[in-house]
């Protein structure tokens, strides 16, 4: 059985050797949530390249990674993502949506830590997430 989580990562292009670095450890070092001493757990694939399909008739003029991780430790994964050495700190994004959840969650850096921004609170519940 699987539990997934879509991952993305926008960054600056100069910051590619870090969003290559963490895909290397994603792939090969990042902890399973509730199998200890399992690693790997999938890696990033740039999808803003020449060959992508958007729509709209032109070319994305930004750069995004995304993968499909199984059974990742998103803690572990906030963990690393807030430690790399990014050229363009305040740039970076990342976006997850686990398993069984219905929208991404962003989390960028600030103050030199990694904060959550959409939603504030995560709910599922729509009353919740739009404050009716």
């Amino acid at each position: 059985m699987s539990w997934v989580a879509n991952v993305m990562v926008s960054a600056d292009a100069s910051d590619w050797k870090n969003v290559e670095a963490l895909s290397d450890w994603l792939r090969d070092e990042a902890p399973r949530r509730q199998q200890p001493g399992v690693t790997g757990v999938g890696s990033l694939r740039l999808i803003t390249g020449p060959d992508a399909a958007w729509g709209g008739g032109k070319n994305p003029e930004c750069e995004i990674w995304a993968g499909a991780l199984n059974h990742a430790d998103l803690d572990a994964l906030r963990r690393r993502f807030a430690g790399m050495p990014w050229r363009e700190r305040n740039a970076v994004q990342l976006l997850i949506m686990d398993q069984e959840e219905a929208f991404f969650r962003l989390w960028m850096m600030r103050d030199g830590e990694l904060k959550q921004y959409v939603p504030l609170q995560p709910s599922e519940e729509s009353d919740a997430f739009y404050g009716t």
